[in-house]
């Protein structure tokens, strides 16, 4: 070990190589005498932050800051990280809202952070369990937890992710539930006349998501092609209707129109155009294809609430506007449309997503194609 020269303090090189610098001082509170150390690569960069400690402790300061909570932290990582990131406004209201729900208020949130151990994450899995949350809650919150503590070992807090030593909580595969062509049919007809008819004709026949119906303007609907183009989502972020771009690029879609929806768009064309007039300066001009009489933006939630009402005429239950989705999605593939042509109508990422939630068949799908097959092979 390489004796310290002249004037450098208490510094010393240690086995590992790395240097070390330790101060002494006088615990304003206590009046007992306390030490603290600073490690460094080099020589040069432990006396500069051995300096720091000692112009904290002249200044009156504690000689290092306290340690962080993982819930301390969070809260940094919520409005640095998170706040910066290129998110959508929705995904980071979502992890937000888990973090300060699930992880912060929680007994983990008290854990000191450098002594955060893989145990604690899978004892905090438990606990969300407990709680009858959900299986893709329960991902969620291990995801925030994940990622919040990946920026902490970027930062140099930690030396490695303690979470990403524990398996990443498992959802059960349930399928969609949908709904016979037939019924499907019967819900639009009980939504004639309901002033959001339009958007529930457009999940049904498009497999359109509420928020992209909600989000459709006129500039992306091409009556002419008998097409609408995919270009943005509309949901409630912290309170207040955001516009915003899909996801993923595969959400960015055109996607054609069947005569009977083009037939329905220009006269539902007509009919806001009138509103307009009616509304006079009220109108706000959003160029919203669904728009509330004065035409402002309309709440995605109002779709769900159509197709409830409409199902409740006609005796369906257990309905919502993700429903119309699944539903389409169901009928495309029973009737023989490749399973890529269908991934590519829905947006998905890839075929498997669209095998995994609508991988079914009905009976009478299931008893042709078993029937077919026995014919063809002459029995």
């Amino acid at each position: 070990m390489r004796k310290r020269a002249n004037g450098e303090g208490n510094i010393r090189q240690r086995a590992n190589g790395r240097w070390e610098g330790r101060v002494s001082y006088v615990d304003p509170v206590t009046d007992g005498r306390k030490s603290v150390s600073v490690y460094a690569a080099t020589a040069a960069e432990c006396r500069k932050e051995l300096k720091k400690v000692r112009d904290r402790i002249e200044g009156g300061a504690p000689a290092k800051d306290a340690p962080n909570t993982v819930s301390s932290w969070l809260k940094q990582w919520r409005a640095s990280s998170l706040a910066a990131s290129d998110r959508k406004e929705t995904t980071k209201s979502l992890y937000a809202t888990l973090s300060r729900k699930h992880l912060e208020g929680a007994r983990i949130g008290d854990k000191r952070l450098d002594r955060l151990k893989p145990s604690d994450v899978e004892l905090l899995i438990v606990q969300l369990r407990g709680k009858n949350l959900s299986d893709s809650t329960v991902r969620q919150v291990y995801t925030v937890l994940r990622q919040a503590l990946d920026v902490a070992v970027r930062d140099g807090l930690l030396a490695a992710n303690p979470a990403s030593k524990v398996k990443r909580p498992g959802v059960a595969r349930k399928e969609a539930k949908y709904l016979p062509a037939a019924d499907v049919a019967r819900l639009l007809d009980a939504a004639k006349g309901l002033r959001y008819y339009l958007g529930v004709v457009l999940m049904a026949t498009t497999g359109l998501r509420r928020g992209e119906v909600a989000g459709l303007l006129w500039s992306d609907v091409d009556l002419e092609k008998g097409e609408l183009t995919v270009r943005h989502t509309l949901s409630r972020v912290d309170g207040k209707l955001v516009l915003t771009e899909p996801k993923t690029d595969r959400s960015r879609r055109r996607v054609p129109l069947h005569a009977g929806v083009v037939a329905q768009l220009k006269m539902h064309r007509t009919q806001q155009l009138q509103e307009r007039l009616a509304a006079g300066d009220q109108w706000r001009d959003t160029g919203a294809v669904l728009a509330t009489e004065f035409g402002t933006l309309l709440d995605p939630r109002n779709l769900l609430r159509t197709v409830e009402i409409a199902a409740a005429k006609v005796g369906i239950e257990d309905v919502g506007a993700h429903t119309m989705r699944h539903s389409a999605a169901v009928a495309w593939l029973e009737s023989g449309v490749h399973i890529k042509a269908a991934a590519d109508l829905l947006g998905h990422s890839s075929i498997a997503i669209t095998g995994d939630l609508y991988g079914h068949t009905s009976d009478e799908t299931a008893r042709a194609a078993v029937d077919g097959l026995g014919t063809a092979l002459g029995l």
